[in-house]
């Protein structure tokens, strides 16, 4: 536990706790409020083992927020790979260090699985974010350009 905080690897019984953080982080980004969707994209998740959940809670054990990694290769480095995706910090513990332990437990996850490297992406307008990240040492990606299809 780091100051107060304690990250762990959530199980599908965290679930129930994610949802109200993960619904909101949804809505941080202009989604609607939908608890019910949020609860079942969640629940695919896990039981297809399709992402890593890290969830940051204090001494209660009261969920402050969450990173999920999706796996992903590198086909150049013949390695794996990780995307961090999501990185959420419920509003009332923001600036407490939560978001700095959930990247340094997503950091730490994936070297213990080999990954060459994680990547992540947010909004051009996070200022918030892009503080965290620079202050921990991450670099905008500045050697390929990258294109997105909205299907």
């Amino acid at each position: 536990m780091t100051g107060g905080v304690e990250v762990r690897r959530a199980t599908v019984e965290d679930v129930e706790a994610v949802i109200p953080l993960f619904d909101a982080y949804r809505q941080f980004y202009g989604q609607p409020a939908n608890l019910a969707a949020v609860r079942g994209f969640l629940f695919d998740r896990f039981r297809r083992g399709e992402s890593t959940l890290l969830l940051a809670e204090d001494a209660a054990r009261s969920a402050l927020g969450f990173a999920q990694l999706f796996p992903t290769f590198s086909s150049v480095a013949l390695a794996r790979a990780f995307v961090l995706n999501d990185l959420f910090v419920g509003t009332a513990h923001r600036r407490q260090g939560v978001g700095q332990a959930l990247l340094h437990a997503a950091v730490a996850f994936c070297r213990e699985n080999r990954a060459v490297r994680v990547t992540l992406s947010t909004q051009t307008t996070n200022a918030a974010a892009h503080a965290l990240y620079t202050a921990n040492g991450w670099a905008p990606q500045t050697e390929y350009q990258v294109y997105t299809l909205k299907l």
